[in-house]
């Protein structure tokens, strides 16, 4: 009898640990298959999403002294991405010669994969011929040299600033340029926003009239109601960077517009006066070129000297215009 009941609690015994083995066994590899799942989604989360590069400046070379767009060229050779080239490209006249033997041999190199804009030295012939000739379909429609393009979620537009120019119209309200600006920006409402031209609104240089230029105002106002993020100016042979304003110069951290002013493409150097209101950083002595990094939502700027120099600026900030996009929320969550 005991050796039954013996026998009887020995099977039941047996069959309580095979039991608990199996769902043992059950339970432990569940949570592996959750944490294999989980470090899936997380190694897709945290993916750097794909970004891009905008590099260049303005005032570029001189014929009679190509030292500086030599120097510079040198920079934009080692940075891959999409070259602007903010004006004043060859000097004294932007003529055909001067871009062929001047231009060509430095910056001329990037030229497939340069965006160009127009400088008054440009204009030293009034349509600017040997500018639209040089760059045909780049330069823009002939006679206008406005354009714009995108790189990913950045939506890049190209400025004529020469708002005297024959022909052109002006830069006012209701200009053929501010209507087609106007129009442009409507049609990309949730991208961020850069332009780029050869003048500047806002600057610090000595002589007001070559400085400062408040006929572009209505392109920054809309621009600044389209919640543009970057302005990319030359004209001043110098390097100056201003915090987020408005078109009249109000200081606007969360919605306005940071100008840079990057002439510092080798032609010379301009000496500044007394800072502006809102101008952060600021050099005259310096040849180099700026560099962005274009991701979703985001950008970093650093400025790049020729070599033997040591002044640089760099920074970061995020685009007005949040790209309602699955990428760019993952990178949202990485960066947070």
């Amino acid at each position: 009898m005991r050796t039954r009941k013996g026998s009887r609690y020995f099977g039941i015994a047996a069959s309580a640990f095979l039991i608990l083995c199996l769902y043992g066994h059950t339970w432990a590899q569940a949570p592996t298959a959750r944490t294999k799942s989980t470090q899936r989604k997380a190694a897709k989360t945290e993916q750097p999403a794909q970004s891009f590069t905008l590099v260049g400046a303005g005032d570029i070379v001189s014929c009679k002294n190509p030292e500086g767009a030599r120097a510079t060229a040198k920079l934009i050779e080692q940075i891959p991405g999409t070259v602007f080239a903010a004006g004043d490209l060859a000097y004294e006249s932007g003529s055909a010669a001067e871009f062929r033997d001047c231009y060509g041999p430095t910056w001329g190199r990037f030229k497939e994969r340069t965006r160009p804009t127009l400088g008054n030295h440009e204009y030293v012939d009034p349509g600017a011929h040997a500018y639209f000739e040089y760059w045909g379909e780049q330069a823009g429609p002939v006679g206008k040299g406005y354009y714009s393009f995108d790189l990913g979620n950045w939506h890049i537009v190209a400025l004529n600033t020469n708002c005297y120019a024959k022909n052109l119209g002006g830069c006012g309200q209701g200009s053929p340029q501010e209507t087609w600006l106007k129009e442009d920006l409507a049609q990309h409402p949730d991208a961020c926003i850069i332009a780029f031209g050869h003048h500047a609104l806002f600057s610090s240089g000595v002589f007001a009239k070559h400085a400062v230029h408040p006929e572009l105002r209505q392109l920054w106002q809309d621009l600044y109601a389209a919640h543009a993020d970057l302005m990319l100016a030359g004209h001043e042979h110098s390097y100056e960077r201003f915090a987020a304003q408005g078109p009249d110069g109000q200081a606007d951290p969360e919605h306005g517009i940071r100008e840079i002013v990057v002439g510092t493409g080798g032609r010379s150097h301009d000496l500044l006066g007394f800072a502006a209101p809102n101008s952060e950083v600021r050099d005259w002595q310096t040849f180099g070129v700026l560099k962005l990094t274009l991701a979703p939502g985001k950008y970093t700027w650093e400025f790049i000297p020729e070599e033997g120099k040591t002044f640089r600026d760099s920074g970061s900030g995020v685009c007005h215009n949040q790209p309602k996009t699955s990428e760019y929320q993952s990178v949202r969550r990485f960066w947070n």
